[in-house]
């Protein structure tokens, strides 16, 4: 009991130290933001039964009153066990801006919740919006979704989950009856988990602190998401930057979509007098970041055109 208790212990204090130097850089990043007048926001809806995890917040320009609008579903990074929706709610007013009603949530992380609790409170979300959307004005035929970092990891298998029948049977829980997001951005993510592989950027550790048993091979092939790629996944608009420490993982998700003819585009951003890090697209005080969420809500709407010719 001693040895569980230490190990216990020692979690809970990398996953504090990742909580305090991530929250301190997204102050940082935000500091002097305020909700465009633009924007009508509806906050902290609960779409579960835990009203501490379980919230969620809806963004809509207001210009579009009464119109039912297409939806983006934002699953927020934080490498498992950091963030919530207070943190991307700046990012996610600027994408609704272009037009879109965004739904920004908080989900359970670990090491308190172990997988996959982001995984059912994504699905939750997902069931939420359908539910919901003659009362929020959202355009059923129309829900895309993004992620970043881990957010990219638990979207990139959610989206596995409503496309892949096998796959999908692992979990306890049922997706809604015949979804799947229509497209969906994966930003700097992990796709891709090895067994024993020591990573700088203390990915493994955190993995072991999401996972149950600390991250066996069952569990890493498990998580896995170019493994259950199939041919009936989404178009995906697939993203890194030059200075992104995950960036050798989106070409292994990039050989998987093509190898299941699954249509994606794939954007390297930033170059060497520019090096873009990891997640730079939240920083929407910059240039970059704004090319970057302009590509992805054109990229998503190109499918929404198609609709209506």
């Amino acid at each position: 009991m001693k040895i569980i208790e230490k190990l216990v212990n020692e979690m809970s204090e990398t996953s504090d130290l990742i909580r305090k130097m991530f929250r301190e850089g997204d102050q940082k990043r935000d500091a002097g933001l305020t909700t465009p007048d633009s924007i009508q926001r509806y906050d902290d809806i609960v779409y579960g039964t835990d009203a501490k995890w379980q919230i969620l917040d809806v963004y809509r320009p207001k210009e579009s009153d009464g119109k039912k609008l297409p939806v983006i579903v934002s699953v927020h990074g934080g490498g498992w066990v950091y963030g919530d929706k207070d943190i991307y709610q700046f990012y996610c007013m600027d994408l609704a801006g272009r037009g879109f009603a965004v739904v920004n949530f908080t989900y359970r992380l670990a090491p308190e919740n172990k997988f996959p609790a982001s995984i059912e409170d994504t699905n939750q979300v997902f069931s939420w919006v359908i539910e919901n959307a003659e009362t929020y004005g959202f355009n059923k035929e129309h829900i895309f979704a993004v992620g970043d970092s881990a957010g990219a990891h638990i979207l990139g298998l959610y989206t596995a989950i409503c496309t892949n029948p096998d796959y999908a049977g692992q979990y306890p829980f049922q997706t809604p009856d015949g979804f799947k997001p229509e497209a969906v951005a994966l930003n700097c993510g992990a796709f891709h988990m090895e067994y024993g592989k020591e990573s700088e950027d203390k990915t493994q550790s955190l993995i072991g602190e999401y996972l149950p048993m600390g991250g066996t091979p069952a569990e890493l092939e498990m998580i896995c998401v170019e493994k259950y790629v199939t041919a009936d996944y989404p178009p995906v608009f697939l993203m890194t930057s030059v200075g992104d420490f995950l960036k050798d993982q989106a070409p292994i998700m990039a050989e998987k979509l093509t190898e299941c003819n699954v249509p994606f585009i794939f954007r390297l951003f930033g170059n060497d007098k520019n090096r873009l890090g990891h997640v730079f697209h939240c920083d929407i005080k910059s240039v970059d970041a704004r090319i970057c969420n302009d590509e992805e809500c054109f990229f998503f709407n190109e499918f929404i055109k198609k609709d209506n010719e």
